[in-house]
């Protein structure tokens, strides 16, 4: 079957937006298809800085036919119908209609055949709208039609289109269209200064040599592979070794289509700044690697760019320009550094006074404070020296005024811990100016040590209880406080160290921090101060009465926060493979504000649902509890308190009662003892005697006191195994 190969061809795509482009472009193009009927077999698409490529190979050469029946009036309807069902249809008469019989009637029917057009037609009409259509974040207009109505809108001036479309074996057809005065042909242009030339090409695998002749590498993941490897090899050669940047890598590959490899060098006066600012320099402003020595692991005065040219000089003039923006560069950055070193991080806190942080919630002075006070009292749960827990979150934010954190944001925590170190503050206090931020994904490392887990425990607590007070929760598309992440960083740290913490206390101390109560129990804003022109625009704006009303109500917010805590846990462990119902069964019990806890019974509740006794009870409990959901509901009441066991009739019954009461006890004495693993033994043991109740015994007994008797007998069954997990939550 025939292959369609397309290429746009502009001026420099910018590397951010080339991948989505591709992928953007590929689909448009399988999406009309599809919808017209034409299944192809494959696609890829490709992305240059100079232009986006397309094949797709195996289309059928034409749509099939269609047949299609469409229904009409009754017979004898009104003229009306009749001629608006012929006009539709394009029958010029009823006699052109056959009859369908039905119980509502008969009915004319019309048997319209649509032939199928040839694919290269389709693709003239379809590939002009994707082309005039195409999403890219940002376009522009430009030459003489560019003020003209409907005139052509795309990232950069768009210079050429191929279009093709025939079987490999023969000489493919050129896809007849313009778009904005620019006809699609089969020509394109190789490397801008290499080989500027016009190049004819004819299908996918002619145009992808000729490109590479023309030193043009088509392929994104290709110029990646081969820009790494060189870097790599250049950097060996030289004794050292590439400091690799997958992100960088991505984005230099989008700037070149010939990729070239050089080393430059930079003054040795330079590496007496931290390595992560030299990298962040040379990378932000150069897209260019650094090197280290494999000795020491630290950074060489090495660095490497990738050019998109093979220079006559051998790349002599590159590298040096190069080297003169590297130098001033550094130059500007040790500048900042040393300035910094100047000024003690204390000295930077009370800039954050005139610093909002949310015009709701105050200043940054004020919120560092809360966090101070909140990592003092969250110190002794996991662990931290108190006082160095309060120092470390006084001077955690105070690198965010410091010069190259102004020019790096990146490095924010990062130069506070330089900086930390450097006026002689202790390793831990240092240490939690970087790590407080942590973990910020999936994959980012979790802190250890327990001045740092204490302040990020405190930060992300602040910050959660803060927005919810304020009702900024996220919501299902939306989450631009990223809570969600604050909410998986604190299940993180508290599970992955294994800490013993109730989130309760700790939401309501940072409750406390936010709105203190007074002499009489009201809470008031924290901080507020009526002489102050901030506190004074927060009264104007009623942000003290809303936030007093919001966090008046403490128990609805805490529970508000352990829900979506619930929610996070949910989807952490089921990232691990674990079930979300049994989540749901563990949280369901209320109070479960332990995370450790609950990760352990959710951990022995799986396994136990996974023995034959496990599957056993849950069928036996959950077929209790359906009977009594059932019984309450058409009695409207609740079978609770103790069965009567001189009503028991059956020694089912009483041998049912008898386990429920043994296995109740060991599973209690279990939970107390945080052996989750032996609570289910214990439940495991009801098993027999539950299927031997369900067997033998009528529940709905015709005698009324009986029947009661044994629905508080099944309330029991459900009430026990609540000792480990709520039953009904779990599903299967």
């Amino acid at each position: 079957m025939p292959d369609l190969l397309l290429e746009l061809f502009s001026e420099e795509i910018p590397a951010r937006m080339q991948a989505k482009a591709a992928d953007d472009l590929r689909r448009m193009v399988t999406d009309k298809l599809v919808a017209e009927g034409l299944v192809y077999e494959g696609a890829k698409a490709f992305a240059t800085p100079r232009r986006l490529a397309l094949t797709v190979h195996g289309i059928p050469a034409r749509q099939s036919d269609l047949k299609t029946e469409r229904r009409g009036p009754k017979l004898g309807a009104a003229d009306a119908a009749v001629q608006g069902f012929l006009r539709a249809t394009g029958l010029k008469s009823l006699d052109e209609a056959t009859i369908q019989r039905d119980p509502k009637g008969d009915f004319y029917v019309a048997l319209i055949e649509k032939p199928g057009r040839d694919a290269i037609d389709v693709l003239a009409e379809i590939l002009p709208v994707i082309i005039r259509t195409f999403p890219w974040p940002k376009s522009m207009r430009w030459g003489e039609r560019s003020a003209k109505p409907g005139s052509l809108s795309w990232v950069r001036p768009l210079h050429s289109i191929i279009a093709t479309f025939g079987l490999e074996t023969e000489q493919p057809d050129v896809v007849k269209f313009s778009v904005d005065g620019i006809e699609a042909g089969q020509t394109t242009c190789g490397h801008r200064f290499m080989a500027p030339a016009a190049i004819s090409v004819r299908r996918f695998g002619d145009y992808e040599a000729k490109l590479k002749a023309a030193k043009v590498v088509l392929d994104a993941q290709a110029r990646r592979d081969i820009i790494l490897a060189d870097a790599n090899e250049l950097a060996f050669a030289q004794g050292f070794e590439l400091v690799e940047d997958q992100v960088l890598a991505d984005e230099v590959a989008g700037l070149v289509e010939w990729p070239v490899a050089l080393m430059g060098s930079f003054e040795k006066e330079y590496l007496s700044i931290p390595d992560e600012v030299i990298r962040a320099t040379i990378r932000n402003n150069q897209k260019c690697f650094v090197v280290r020595d494999p000795k020491t692991g630290q950074l060489t005065n090495k660095f490497i760019l990738t050019a998109n040219i093979e220079a006559s000089d051998g790349g002599k003039a590159i590298v040096a320009g190069n080297e003169r923006v590297i130098r001033a560069r550094l130059s500007d950055a040790k500048f900042f550094y040393e300035t910094d070193l100047k000024t003690k991080l204390e000295a930077r806190l009370p800039k954050f006074d005139g610093i909002v942080f949310h015009e709701k919630l105050g200043t940054q002075a004020e919120r560092i404070q809360r966090i101070a006070e909140l990592a003092a009292q969250i110190a002794p749960m996991v662990g931290a020296d108190t006082e160095k827990a309060k120092r470390a979150a006084h001077l955690a934010k105070a690198d965010l005024l410091t010069e190259v954190v102004g020019e790096f944001p990146e490095l924010q925590g990062l130069m506070g811990k330089y900086y930390a170190l450097a006026q002689g503050e202790d390793a831990a206090v240092a240490a939690a100016s970087e790590e407080h931020y942590k973990p910020q994904g999936p994959t980012d490392r979790v802190p250890t040590d327990p001045v740092s887990v204490a302040v990020s425990l405190a930060d992300k607590i602040d910050t959660l209880v803060g927005f919810w007070a304020i009702d900024e929760k996220p919501t299902g598309s939306k989450d631009p406080y990223a809570l969600r992440r604050a909410a998986l960083g604190v299940i993180r740290l508290v599970v992955e160290n294994k800490h013993r913490i109730h989130l309760e206390k700790i939401v309501l101390k940072a409750i406390d921090g936010l709105a203190p109560l007074d002499d009489n129990g009201s809470r008031w804003i924290w901080g507020y101060d009526p002489n102050s022109p901030l506190s004074q625009k927060q009264r104007d704006r009623g942000v003290v009465e809303s936030l007093q009303s919001l966090v008046s109500n403490d128990a609805a917010l805490i529970s508000q926060l352990l829900s979506f805590f619930a929610d996070r846990l949910k989807v952490q462990l089921r990232e691990q493979g674990a079930r979300h119902d049994l989540v749901d069964a563990v949280f369901a019990l209320g109070g479960q504000d332990d995370l450790l806890m609950v990760v352990r019974r959710v951990e022995a509740l799986g396994k136990f649902l996974d023995t034959d006794d496990g599957k056993n009870l849950l069928a036996g409990t959950k077929r209790a509890s359906n009977i009594l959901s059932i019984e309450e509901k058409k009695d409207k009441r609740a079978f609770d308190g103790a069965p009567d066991a001189g009503l028991y009739k059956l020694p089912e019954e009483k041998a049912l009662a008898k386990a429920i009461g043994q296995a109740r006890g060991e599973a209690s004495a279990a939970v107390a003892k945080e052996d989750f693993a032996g609570a289910m033994g214990a439940m495991a043991k009801l098993r027999p005697a539950v299927d031997a109740f369900f067997d033998k015994v009528k529940v709905n007994d015709d005698e009324p006191r009986v029947r009661e008797n044994r629905l508080r007998l099944l309330n029991e069954i459900r009430a026990a195994t609540r000792a480990v997990a709520d039953f009904s939550k779990i599903e299967g």
